[in-house]
């Protein structure tokens, strides 16, 4: 056989297939929640590309491979949505089940089907990546903003001089100018409520 054929038999084997589409999967899960990586995206589609051409000369039941789509679907939603383990559960259920039929197991000798010690091992492994891979992501968006205008909101202030509306005051260790409803004194402690332009609004603390 030449160098393509024996090419074309490896991606053709069950097992390095179904390999290929997780991993495809799993690639474009982490683009996706990793904007502007381009290289997990990359990786991602030419897995999934090679897997469905080996899919495409091996009798695949596609009710197991939607199975298996449903199911990391499922997973990957367990951590955005409060299910209490239930999405994660029924997903690995679906990724499993859909692992076992993915093959139809009377169209191919016996050595050529998924080994079921691999769909375990893949199972544990999609369910720990996509729990801490997506709970990762999920965790950094819920980080309070630490940059920008927006982490001004709610920072504490120190008035510079006495006022009665507008005045100076030290945030983030800049002087600032500052509006407040009530009178203000030098040295009082501040605390941002708002921005408007260049001027913070600010609430005297009690």
């Amino acid at each position: 056989m030449d160098w393509r054929t024996r090419i074309l038999g490896v991606i053709t084997n069950p097992s390095v297939a179904y390999i290929l589409i997780l991993l495809g999967i799993y690639a474009l899960i982490f683009e996706f929640t990793n904007p502007g990586l381009v290289l997990p995206g990359v990786v991602g589609a030419i897995c999934v590309l090679l897997a469905m051409y080996a899919f495409h000369l091996l009798p695949v039941n596609y009710a197991g491979l939607l199975l298996i789509v449903l199911g990391i679907a499922f997973m990957v939603a367990e951590a955005f949505l409060p299910a209490f383990g239930s999405l994660g559960i029924g997903g690995l259920i679906a990724f499993v089940l859909g692992s076992i039929i993915l093959i139809d197991a009377d169209a191919v000798p016996a050595s050529f089907e998924i080994p079921y010690t691999l769909i375990g091992g893949v199972a544990a492994a999609s369910a720990a990546f996509l729990f801490f891979a997506i709970g990762m992501a999920v965790r950094n968006r819920r980080r309070p903003v630490v940059t920008g205008r927006e982490q001004m909101i709610g920072a504490p202030a120190e008035a510079l001089e006495d006022f009665e509306r507008e005045g100076w005051a030290r945030v983030h260790g800049e002087s600032w100018r500052v509006r407040s409803n009530a009178p203000v004194r030098r040295g009082d402690r501040l605390q941002v409520k708002g921005i408007d332009g260049l001027i913070l609004t600010v609430e005297v603390e009690r």
